[in-house]
Order: structure tokens, then C-alpha cells, then sequence
């Protein structure tokens, strides 16, 4: 059975409630951006150029805004239902 790298995580803050993560994973060499809001549970990922990993995980919003037609940007949202 061939040996899987796990991944790995480069970076990760907290900033007010949003969670800011910075994931490597070595087997396809990708890097990924991941915001959540842990209050709401909503937030996206985003597959993030190397070069530009850095300015991502401190910027994620306006690089998420700007690379938002250039890489694919995955919302997650959700919906709190009240009783």
C-alpha cells in the first residue's frame, strides 16, 4: 500500500470569530485557504496560488474577492432554523 502524506497545516488564526486556516497537501502540492465564522458556522475555501499564500491567510476576504473568478471559491453557509 503506497504511504499518503497527510496534510498539513501551515497557518491557522483567530480573528473576532472568524477561524483562519492555511492547509497544505503535499500529495498534489496544492495549497488551500479556509475561512469559517465559528459562531454562524458559514465561511468558504479556496484553492490559493503559493506565492500568494501569505497575503491570503491575512487577507482572506479581499483575496477571496479578488481571485473569485480566477480559482474556484466554495461558500459554505448555514441556515439556523428558531423552533
Amino acid at each position: 500500500m503506497p504511504y499518503s502524506r497527510p496534510t498539513r497545516e501551515l497557518a491557522q488564526r483567530l480573528s473576532g470569530t472568524d477561524e483562519v486556516l492555511l492547509l497544505w497537501y503535499p500529495e498534489s502540492d496544492r495549497v488551500e485557504l479556509c475561512v469559517r465564522d465559528v459562531a454562524t458556522g458559514a465561511g468558504f475555501h479556496t484553492d490559493v496560488a503559493p506565492a500568494s499564500a501569505i497575503d491570503a491567510f491575512y487577507h482572506p476576504y479581499a483575496y477571496a474577492a479578488w481571485h473569485e473568478n480566477s480559482y474556484r471559491v466554495v461558500r459554505v453557509e448555514t441556515t439556523i432554523v428558531d423552533g
